[in-house]
């Protein structure tokens, strides 16, 4: 009986311990994610953009060679 109360409250505050750990791991894993995806749309934005400066820098090109 003793061993079963026992085991009861020390396993108590592991689960709980376990609940809280996977919340504050699911807030930090939402922030990361957040994050990168904010990379990758700046890094989307300046491909775009390098884009328009090459055809411009081709489009200046054609017009010196005329």
């Amino acid at each position: 009986m003793v061993a079963i109360i026992s085991g009861v409250l020390g396993g108590i505050p592991s689960v709980i311990a376990t609940i809280m750990s996977n919340n504050k791991s699911a807030a930090l894993m939402e922030y990361k994610i957040d994050e990168l995806d904010k990379k990758v749309h700046a890094h989307n934005n300046l491909i775009d953009r390098m884009y328009a400066v090459e055809k411009d820098v081709a489009l200046l090109k054609e017009e010196k060679k005329v």
